[in-house]
């Protein structure tokens, strides 16, 4: 049983995908950023990890300690940006269903609903920051895994991921319908499509992945 607050986002199809596809083993040191509701990090905690969970809402966080409780198990709630709430700790698995739908200007907005969607003008404004410190909270071994839009870019992803000195894969792929705030942003998501993901005309579906990026032993 899980508990969703007004001010925070229910999970959909990327978050239920990103679930289905999160491998966490028991013992293991787990960080979840940007955990919404706690899903993934009560479902990790279930698995037998060790789980810190973080989100920039003080809401997320309170409901974060109640699904634990709800479910049995003992999650970590922090409230805090990015890594900020983990200082220098490291962990076995930092993952993330990060905000990513690429936003123009003139839709930016700051309200609950809006903060858990919107990934900035490339949709990559909170990805490359998880990216980029993911070294720095890794244990050797570790991996981080994050779920992407087809339409950001795999070979970006990649990229991305070698430039901070982690072993990128893809971990599953799935089709899902085309995210209705993305039709409201079609032409920008479209001249920032590089690998020509979306199809022309008025798209059904897109893919979306979940990227592992492993640090070496």
């Amino acid at each position: 049983m899980f508990r969703v607050p007004d001010a925070v986002q229910p999970p959909k199809a990327g978050s239920l995908f990103f679930c289905q596809n999160l491998a966490v083993r028991p013992g293991e040191r787990v960080l979840e950023i940007g955990a919404g509701l706690g899903l993934a990090a009560v479902l990790a905690a279930q698995a037998g990890a060790r789980v810190v969970a973080t989100d920039i809402l003080p809401e997320a966080v309170a409901v974060i300690q109640t699904n634990a409780s709800f479910n049995g198990v003992v999650v970590d709630a922090r409230l805090g940006d990015c890594y900020a709430p983990v200082a220098d700790e490291r962990f076995d698995l930092v993952c993330t269903n990060a905000p990513q739908m690429p936003t123009p200007a003139d839709r930016v907005r700051r309200d609950a609903a809006a903060l858990a969607d919107n990934g900035g003008a490339d949709g990559w404004e909170m990805l490359d920051r998880v990216i980029e410190g993911a070294r720095h909270h890794l244990l050797p071994g570790g991996r981080l895994v994050f779920t992407l839009f087809a339409f950001l870019g795999q070979k970006t992803a990649f990229a991305k991921l070698e430039a901070a000195g982690l072993a990128p894969s893809i971990v599953a792929r799935e089709v899902e319908s085309f995210p209705r705030i993305a039709y409201e942003r079609l032409e920008h998501i479209r001249a920032l499509d590089t690998e020509a993901s979306v199809p022309a005309g008025q798209p059904e579906t897109v893919e979306r992945l979940v990227i592992q990026g492993a640090l070496p032993a």
